[in-house]
């Protein structure tokens, strides 16, 4: 097998069969009539470089960004069960920015109806409405939805290739196709003779590929085990290319120096930083500078050696001023009323509990930092960067440095975290403006950890009030208002120019969509319009809404006199079987009793996002010297495991960004600027204080659900509703350790 650098991205022709001397297949239904994604129909077969076959070997081309989550062995997978390709000949290598690669899925979860209640034909409605991705260029490593997107798609250009090769093969051996199999990349003739896939490249090019069926469920030999991840050896081997690595011949250095306060730059001195060695050109940016030099260290010495006056914000310009604004939007209109179920104003008897609740801003926090690498000539700017996003990505440094986007190549890399960070496109293009200004030189961008902190997209700060009635064990009335900036305003001004229209859905989502029999139940959003840049954090919405709702739901169950996960599950099986099956499969894992000894506390909580119903219970110890999480039961409902061992590191991973960020994370501003520098000032949990974690994967859901996202959610409601069974306090602002004593 050759190695994907042997393999070059300007090879590809996209949108026909041929691929530098070898042959691409990806047929999968789309539309028989011209495109329009709102009609529904069987489609035509259409051409799509999911695989490259050479005679180097076998390359499945990989639509989504990995950045840890094994995207691109589940991704291989599915093209490898169907080609029949022998898993040890896998290659994955990420797709250039085209159309092929649109994600369907992301644009379904906009839909105005519940989604854990969709029919077949609101599923497929879901489905209809992402065909406007291939319109929109929708290019996108986002929303959980990467498998959803490719499952049926990637198994299609699987077996498409497999009855091709099987079409060339019984023309060079000239026998009938249909006496052909093949198994471990090979087609195999009745009389033992072997023909493999790469001795084929060159006659399959002249082969139609043809539209088949899937396998059956019950036929398939990866999909559904614990696969080796495909990027394990080089991970571990350290030759994993990140976008900090990348390395070309005559290569410079660079970093950038932004406006803190997120707006202009009035004035610079750069005389000082000019006479540090190594420093070979400051470039103006407009709100910043940029710094080339021999190397990067000596690029962040330069870039703090500049003398710079900044714009003031445009924004409140401290934490107690941003606070405020976002609780007075809670007495406006609201943009949405997306769950108004019963009527919330009537007279109710019972017992009525009222709560608010906070959580701050926060931060990505990647472990690799925003870089990228660009080379400007006159044929163009090619861009190697780390990104979710590759045709915005190429697009905006087209723009930024004026060129149109046929004269921009952009090379994915490996991400080193993402987190919804690296779907943004400011690195990128910082690198594409400081290249442009050492034309023929490719020039390496790197943000120090500080750069990197203080101008992130961040998960806005948000807070809810609720209102509910309980009576006779069992709830009678649930009403939240829930108040933040928008991330789909922000983000669609700064990727489109405005925002999306119609009510912000993902404003509410974790908590106006719960799958809970509740006879009054409104949730209304109301957005703060501040300009503070903000934009998609592990389970957008989802992070604070879980908290929010789901500790209102553990305070609703105490107010009734209710055992906390019995008063979850029978509001469940009322209204979703696969969300009560997991909250009944963590009780059981968890040894649920109600009742716990002096010095430990249990807490349940339960979030459904991304299709996928999610229960945690959490168990916490006064040691003495503080408290500690002991350990994490997580149950999930996927509908369809396509790798087990994949699902469970995303739950865990889910669980400790959210831990993480509901013990100790928040960002904090004065005069504009973010007080938080590096990981010193904002941690995360350590291997000292990360608990144990079992976790139990259910396949009752109908449809499939994603996995990279909903396993934060529950995090932070389970950790406080622990904290409170341990405590007698009910914690109702994050981060916690604001209120408890927590070991870090």
């Amino acid at each position: 097998m050759a190695s994907i650098g042997k393999i070059a991205r300007r090879t590809f022709l996209i949108g026909t069969a041929a691929i530098a001397g070898g042959v691409a297949f990806g047929v999968y239904q789309v539309r028989k009539t011209p495109p329009n994604p709102l009609v529904a129909g069987e489609g035509e077969a259409t051409l799509n470089p999911y695989i490259l076959i050479n005679q180097d070997g076998v390359t499945i081309i990989a639509p989504r960004a990995e950045m840890g989550q094994g995207v691109h062995t589940t991704l291989a997978a599915l093209v490898a069960e169907e080609l029949d390709l022998a898993w040890e000949d896998i290659n994955v290598l990420h797709g250039p920015p085209a159309q092929a690669y649109y994600n369907q899925a992301i644009l379904g979860l906009a839909l105005p109806f519940h989604h854990y209640a969709d029919s077949d034909f609101q599923h497929n409605m879901r489905q209809s409405v992402g065909m406007v991705g291939k319109l929109l260029n929708l290019q996108v490593t986002g929303g959980s939805t990467s498998t959803k997107d490719a499952y049926e798609k990637m198994r299609y250009a699987g077996a498409s290739a497999r009855e091709a090769l099987k079409l060339a093969a019984a023309n060079q051996l000239g026998v009938d196709a249909g006496t052909l199999r093949t198994e471990n990349s090979k087609v195999i003739a009745p009389d033992g003779t072997e023909l493999a896939y790469t001795a084929l490249a060159e006659a399959v090019r002249d082969v139609d590929p043809p539209d088949v069926a899937l396998r059956a469920k019950s036929e398939w030999k990866y999909l559904g085990k614990s696969m080796p991840r495909t990027d394990v050896v080089a991970k571990s081997t350290g030759t994993a290319q990140y976008g900090a690595d990348t390395k070309l011949d005559g290569l410079k250095f660079a970093t950038v120096r932004m406006n803190p306060k997120r707006a202009g730059m009035i004035s610079y001195d750069d005389s000082a930083a000019r006479d540090v060695p190594g420093v070979e050109a400051i470039v103006d940016l407009g709100d910043g500078i940029g710094v080339i030099a021999s190397n990067t260290w000596l690029a962040f010495q330069a870039a703090e050696a500049v003398e710079i006056e900044w714009e003031p914000a445009s924004y409140p310009a401290d934490s107690d001023s941003l606070r405020a604004a976002i609780m007075a939007s809670l007495d406006d209109a609201p943009n949405s009323t997306t769950r108004d179920d019963g009527d919330v104003t009537a007279d109710i008897e019972g017992t009525e509990i009222t709560a608010e609740y906070h959580v701050p801003w926060l931060a990505h926090a990647t472990m690799e930092p925003m870089n990228a690498t660009a080379l400007y000539t006159d044929a163009g700017l090619e861009v190697w960067s780390g990104n979710q996003a590759p045709v915005i990505t190429r697009d905006k440094c087209a723009a930024a440095v004026g060129l149109e986007p046929e004269q921009v190549t952009v090379n994915t890399t490996m991400l080193g975290g993402g987190f919804g960070r690296r779907a943004e496109f400011d690195f990128s293009v910082h690198a594409a403006k400081v290249a442009q200004a050492m034309p023929g030189t490719p020039i390496r961008m790197t943000w120090s950890r500080e750069e990197d902190m203080r101008h992130d997209f961040y998960r806005p700060y948000g807070v809810a009030q609720f209102r509910g009635v309980v009576r006779d064990g069992k709830p009678q009335l649930l009403d939240g208002k829930i108040a933040a900036p928008s991330v789909m305003h922000n983000t669609g001004i700064r990727v489109i120019g405005s925002p999306p229209p119609g009510p912000d859905r993902a404003h509410v989502e974790g908590a106006a969509d719960q799958p809970y029999s509740i006879p009054n139940y409104r949730v209304t959003g109301h957005l703060t319009p501040i300009d503070l840049p903000i934009g998609s954090w592990r389970s957008v919405g989802n992070s604070h809404n879980g908290f929010f709702f789901d500790t209102f739901i553990d305070e609703m169950a105490h107010a009734a006199g209710a055992d906390p996960l019995q008063f979850r599950l029978e509001m469940a099986q009322a209204e979703h079987a696969p969300s009560a099956g997991v909250i009944a499969a963590v009780g059981e894992m968890s040894g649920w009793t109600g009742e716990t000894p002096a010095n430990i506390g249990r807490g349940i909580g339960f979030t459904y996002s991304f299709g996928t119903p999610v229960a945690e219970v959490v168990e916490v110890e006064n040691t003495g010297n503080g408290i500690r999480i002991n350990k994490c039961w997580i149950a999930c409902d996927v509908g369809t495991a396509l790798d087990p061992s994949i699902i469970e590191a995303q739950m865990i991973s889910g669980a400790i960004y959210g831990f993480s960020a509901a013990m100790q994370e928040e960002i904090t501003f004065s005069d504009g600027e973010a007080e938080q520098y590096n990981f010193y000032d904002y941690d995360a949990l350590r291997i000292h204080n990360t608990p144990e974690f079992e976790v139990r994967i259910l396949e009752a859901n109908p449809h499939m659900g994603g996995v990279g996202e909903p396993g934060t959610p529950p995090a932070a409601s389970a950790l406080g509703n622990a904290l409170f069974d341990l405590t007698g306090t009910r914690a109702r602002e994050l981060p916690l350790i604001k209120t408890f004593d927590l070991i870090l």
